[in-house]
């Protein structure tokens, strides 16, 4: 039986593997990004902490992930969109980090401005985040107060 994620390894020429398809099942359910440890939670014993650190590192290096850092300097997982590849990223893309439940969001609908470099500097990646208290923990901070 095909699993969900075979076309998307295929097309990356990946070996389709239950780890990877399991990594990738977990972070198309996620409304906001995944870090490591919160993976490691989450799937359990089923991969090891080296083979969950290399299908990170490889999905990566493909373009079918990203890697976001929080305001705590840890790294964090999401979906790529379809116009990233294996040498170039397109998630030039606002990252919010809500400082009340810690959720990290691409905010694929607003764009990061363009930036002028000085003369003789070329940018290979841009990246913006911003922190402040999701829709989520708003609605429900208005809740109770």
């Amino acid at each position: 039986m095909a699993r969900k994620f075979d076309h998307l390894l295929e097309k990356h020429n990946l070996k389709k593997t239950a780890p990877r398809n399991s990594v990738l099942e977990i972070l198309s359910t996620r409304d906001v990004a995944t870090s490591q440890p919160d993976l490691e939670g989450i799937i359990g014993k089923d991969i090891d902490r080296v083979t969950l650190y290399r299908i990170l590192k490889t999905f990566e290096e493909k373009g079918i992930i990203h890697k976001i850092i929080d305001i705590n300097g840890t790294a964090n997982y999401a979906f790529c969109h379809g116009d990233c590849s294996e040498h170039h990223h397109q998630d030039e893309h606002i990252h919010f980090n809500c400082v009340s439940c810690q959720g990290v969001y691409c905010i694929n609908d607003v764009s990061i401005p363009h930036i002028n470099l000085p003369q003789g500097f070329s940018a290979h990646a841009i990246s913006m985040i911003v922190s402040g208290v999701c829709d989520k923990c708003q609605s429900s901070s208005e809740e109770n107060a």
